[in-house]
């Protein structure tokens, strides 16, 4: 199995090629609201997984030394979330709210389709 950094490397990757069609829909139809809320969802998304992965490695790391075993940053990511909402609620004319919070959970759902694809593959 593939470790944390390159699966959250792949999952990087996949999220640019995301955001660029989010980009291109947002230049190019006329549903710019839509793809504001999924880029700004999206960012926040993949800057959640950041968090989780560094946080991941450090919680290795202490278990792995046997020190005292630290918070993963769920709070932080929480509030992340809270922080994208809050822009789309601010900006509400040009973001659309429901597209934001779809847009958070993209790469969860990236890095779930990119597991079974693995899984399947290799067994």
């Amino acid at each position: 199995m593939d470790g944390l950094r390159e699966i959250y490397e792949r999952l990087k990757k996949m999220m640019y090629f995301i955001l660029a069609a989010f980009v291109l829909g947002w230049g190019l139809t006329p549903y710019q609201a839509i793809f504001a809320g999924l880029i700004i969802g999206s960012l926040f998304g993949i800057y959640n997984m950041w968090i989780l992965v560094r946080r991941m490695e450090k919680f290795d790391r202490a278990v792995a030394e046997g020190s005292k075993v630290r918070s993963l940053g769920t709070a932080l990511r929480f509030a992340s979330g809270v922080a994208a909402v809050a822009i789309a609620i601010l900006f509400a004319e040009h973001i659309h709210l429901v597209s934001t919070v779809i847009g958070l959970m993209v790469p969860y759902v990236l890095l779930l389709a990119e597991r079974i694809i693995y899984h399947v593959k290799h067994h």
